[in-house]
């Protein structure tokens, strides 16, 4: 049975390194593959499950030059998150390299600079003491230098063990080239000494004098340093490519409060929480562990987690997360899933896995890598050969020949590619993308059409309430009963405004009807009066709420939530009863009422037609509709529909804008199918398919290119599975996530476009990294071996170890510009206009052609005097084109305690004209307004101090 190890490596310092490993592991009997993360230090084996194929390479990689030792996984059995402890321990041993390598700096520098400062000051003038001018003190001149080089030698000798012993075992790599380098230099300094002892000795002052000024041994030193100052920089910076999974692991808390059994209450580490522990969480506290509240309630910021700003409400029997905070209030919750099982342990191990793999674009740089290191030493040999064959002397020779040596730089092509996968993976999981492989991150980038459930991705996977229609004068008999004199509370949907607006709609058409329609998306918050809804209304909303109160169904469900939203009473239910694939009988009040579709309705021998029409029309938007009948005669009607989530209809937009075609995929029928495609602007359609037919499709549509499948339920698993990249919604199904290769946190469409977007950026870096990696080496090598020479462009050693080390931290430094990515912002959801105050269709058209949206063309329903029904065009989603920010400006915030006082100040800020945008921190009290046009600081200001906090602006 195959299964995986992690093995840490040492002694890899290049990419020649993890090439030399990765194909010695290869080669152990028993191994299917092996990856190998030079910046990480590590490798994941795949094995057939024998421990001694684990100490066989461990063996292999050991006589190959390098150290290899199986990791073991401790911090799970411990209680700590997988994936913390081995992350923990190297980021301790990367901050222990680091200090020892900036100790081997300051040493090196300290004698380099004396050394250097004495080999080269008779060139420029520089003062020198007596003892070391004039022939007679040429000896003690060169010595000296000796003396200084030897310090330098000493504290960076491991260029030297692992350059020659990887060189002794047939695997040169780049401390080869340095040692190499560095020994020809010191060898030929040591030379000129003894050539100074003879010529002093012979009399040959002249002799000696030639050979004191080609000593090397500042070459020697200079070569080490520099190498060891960028040794230094690049550790600096590929510590940042892993700050990722640093600030992931830092996000749990380190402690617990736990409630014994005897009441007492203490703190213990988080590692000692065990699987049914009652843990106490109090306001601003972190959630330890993944869990369920049995006692209290409070609000809790989920956003380190799904990315959504908002705190959510948390009850008893409410989920929590790990790594959460709780911002108000206080709650007792039971522990269900800690260590190596929470989600945030799960999100660390994917982003840890996706970091440790490779993408197929890496495959070019490890040839190279394999094969780079002899060549060099070759073209090296070569080259001082030809000077040497051309009369130039061994100096020149050899001069020509440790440059080429000490500038080729093997690191740059070994980190082009790992860094950007480390840092865009990183990028990604910070704004809840969670990519699982390096071979995901670079196919995204060339996908040429995006696939798209339906339900649960494009709409928000469970039905809503949408339209209310009522018969005139059918309910009167029984409106008392209902209880609907009393007040109605306020509805943060909007209801009375959207229901005001459509009484007057209903008053000029043929007066029979009552419409309400509802308005979840508007975002209005306009208190209502009883005066407003009138009584039958609510009669025939507590006739709906009571009968479907019974029921389990999905649809029966969303009408219950509707009408407790609005505090309508229910009423006592008899001789209640479901009929199969019809709907529900029962007696209300005394009162024989039927609820279901139109077959139940003409089973009952109730009269459809007056509402026959505006039934097709609902049907026509896609939606389903219930019909409700009242001692045999119809009182009403309701339509349900699964609808779009908010930001659907942006998200796909940006898909377009971007080239990339859109695919919506679902089981429903083509009239419902078409209908939502009209509503989010889908390319095309694919209705009617069955679970299994998903996956076919995929393979049909990937003859035409690469194909990505976004999904969420188990019915999606195959398709996600066979699709170029699979995107799961991260609040499907386990299944669904399980068989994708990347996942949505957020659960937001948005992202996908996002991810897209990240894979391009991503992909960019590394062609820029591989282009600098091997442009450098096709241009500095031939320079350095003196092909120039003749133009009088040449390069010494120092120069060429200076270019060394500059080339491996501009790769690295290219590939830390990933932090600055940033989702792709494009135009916000836009509240839909209540009917007076719509613009009309020109103008709404050209706004959603101007943001590249589709719009909505066709005719519109009518009552049966003529007067218009929207058919749904005034509720559209309009997408609204962000201005241009011109300036911004900060305010220090005082007052705020929670995030509901954050969305206080934000929402008062957006409501000045000129604001495009509030960003509120809670943690530093402040404000910064994004303005797309010149704002007062006191307008500013007072919109704050009217929502009731302190501010002022900071200069």
């Amino acid at each position: 049975m195959t299964q995986k190890q992690t093995f840490d490596v040492s002694g890899m310092t290049c990419a020649a390194c993890s090439a030399r490993v990765e194909k010695t592991t290869s080669g152990v009997a028993g191994v299917e593959h092996a990856v190998v993360n030079l910046l990480k230090n590590s490798m994941e084996v795949e094995y057939d499950g024998n421990p001694a194929t684990l100490a066989a390479i461990s063996a292999a990689v050991e006589k190959a030059g390098y150290g290899a030792a199986p990791r073991i996984e401790a911090a799970a059995a411990a209680g700590a998150p997988s994936g913390a402890a081995p992350s923990a321990a190297r980021e301790n041993a990367a901050a222990k390299e680091a200090a020892h390598v900036r100790m081997r700096l300051i040493v090196s520098f300290v004698f380099t600079i004396p050394l250097f400062y004495l080999s080269m000051g008779h060139m420029f003038g520089w003062p020198l003491p007596a003892f070391f001018l004039g022939h007679e003190n040429m000896l003690t001149f060169a010595f000296t230098q000796f003396l200084l080089l030897l310090p330098v030698i000493f504290v960076n000798f491991k260029f030297f063990r692992v350059g020659f012993k990887t060189l002794f075992h047939g695997s040169p790599n780049m401390d080869s080239l340095i040692a190499l380098g560095s020994t020809a230099s010191t060898v030929y300094g040591i030379v000129a000494i003894y050539r100074i002892g003879w010529g002093m000795g012979h009399g040959d002052v002249d002799f000696a004098h030639m050979a004191a000024m080609d000593l090397y041994f500042e070459s020697a030193a200079m070569i080490l340093t520099l190498i060891t100052l960028g040794k230094y920089f690049e550790a600096r910076a590929k510590g940042k490519t892993t700050d990722a999974i640093a600030q992931l692991m830092d996000l749990s808390p380190k402690t617990a409060i736990r409630r014994n059994v005897d009441g007492a209450e203490e703190e213990i580490p988080v590692e000692q929480v065990r699987p049914g522990d009652i843990l106490i969480v109090r306001a601003g506290a972190g959630v330890p562990v993944d869990g369920v509240v049995i006692e209290g309630a409070g609000t809790v910021d989920e956003s380190v987690i799904t990315g959504e700003s908002v705190p959510v409400e948390k009850g008893v029997g409410a989920a929590v997360t790990g790594a959460t905070v709780n911002r108000t209030g206080w709650f007792a919750m039971r522990a269900e899933r800690v260590g190596a099982d929470t989600v945030l342990a799960g999100i660390v191990r994917m982003v840890d896995e996706a970091t440790s793999s490779k993408a197929p674009i890496e495959k070019l740089a490890d040839k190279i890598s394999g094969v780079f290191v002899p060549v060099v030493i070759a073209i090296a040999l070569i080259t001082f050969i030809i000077w040497m064959f051309v009369g130039a002397g061994v100096a020149t020779a050899l001069s020509h020949a440790i440059s080429v040596l000490v500038i080729s730089c093997p690191c740059a092509l070994g980190l082009a590619t790992p860094t950007a996968i480390m840092v865009g993976t990183g990028r990604g999981a910070a704004n809840g993308i969670l990519v699982k492989s390096a071979e995901a991150l670079q196919t995204a980038h060339g996908v040429k059409t995006v696939v798209l459930d339906k339900t649960g991705t494009i709409t928000k996977g469970a039905p809503e309430v949408c339209e209310v229609l009522v018969v005139k004068g059918r309910c009167d008999s029984a409106s008392s009963a209902a209880g609907c004199t009393g007040g109605v509370p306020s509805s943060a949907d909007g209801f009375g405004g959207a229901h005001k607006a459509s009484s007057a709609r209903a008053e000029q058409s043929s007066g029979l009807f009552v419409r309400v329609r509802t308005a979840e998306r508007l975002g209005a918050a306009e208190a209502i009066q009883t005066s407003q809804v009138d009584a039958q209304t609510l009669a025939f909303l507590s006739l709906a709420y009571s009968l479907e109160k019974r029921s389990e169904h999905p649809l029966a469900q969303a009408i219950v939530a509707y009408a407790e939203a609005r505090g309508v009473a229910a009423q006592e239910v008899e001789a209640f009863e479901q009929v199969p694939g019809g709907g529900l009988r029962g007696a209300v009040a005394g009162h024989t009422c039927l609820a279901g579709n139109a077959r139940l309705m003409e089973d009952g021998g109730v009269d459809v037609a007056a509402v026959r029409e505006q039934a097709q029309c609902l049907a026509d938007e896609g939606k389903t509709v219930l019909y409700f009948a009242l001692d045999g005669e119809l009182a009403g009607l309701i339509a349900l529909a699964d609808e779009p989530k908010p930001r659907s209809a942006a998200a796909l937009a940006e898909l377009s804008r971007m080239g990339i075609r859109t695919v919506m995929l679902t089981g429903d029928n083509e009239r419902t199918a078409h209908a939502i495609q009209k509503r989010v602007g889908t390319d095309d359609v694919i209705a009617g398919v069955l679970p299994q037919g998903k996956e076919v499709v995929i393979r049909d549509l990937q003859k035409q290119g690469t194909v990505a499948m976004v999904g969420d339920g188990v019915n999606d698993a195959p398709a996600l599975a066979r699709a170029d990249v699979g995107i799961a919604i991260g609040a499907g199904t386990d299944i669904a996530i399980d068989s994708a290769d990347i996942v949505l946190m957020k659960s937001d469409l948005a992202d996908v476009p996002a991810a897209i977007s990240l894979s391009r950026a991503t992909m960019r870096n590394i062609k820029q990294n591989l282009f600098w990696a091997l442009i450098y080496n096709v241009i500095c090598i031939p320079v350095a071996a003196g092909a120039l020479s003749f133009a009088g462009v040449t390069l010494n050693p120092m120069i060429a170890s200076a270019a060394m080390s500059c080339s491996s931290v501009c790769v690295v430094s290219n590939a830390l510009r990933l932090r600055g990515w940033k989702p792709v912002v494009f135009g916000e959801v836009a509240s839909a206009l209540e009917p007076e105050a719509a613009p009309d269709a020109a103008s709404g058209a050209a706004l959603a052609s101007e943001a590249g949206v589709p719009t909505m063309d066709g005719p519109s329903a009518e009552d049966g005097d003529g007067s218009p029904v929207s058919a749904g065009h005034s509720e559209e989603v309009q997408i609204v084109k962000p201005k241009e920010i011109i300036m911004e400006k900060k305010l220090s915030v005082e007052g705020m305690m929670c995030q509901h006082c954050v969305a206080h100040v934000k929402k008062a800020l957006e409501g000045v004209e000129g604001v495009e945008e509030a960003v509120v921190d809670l943690d530093s009290n402040s404000a910064t307004a994004k303005l797309s046009a010149d704002v007062a600081d006191q307008v500013l200001v007072d919109a704050i101090v009217d929502a009731g906090y302190e501010a002022k602006v900071v200069e």
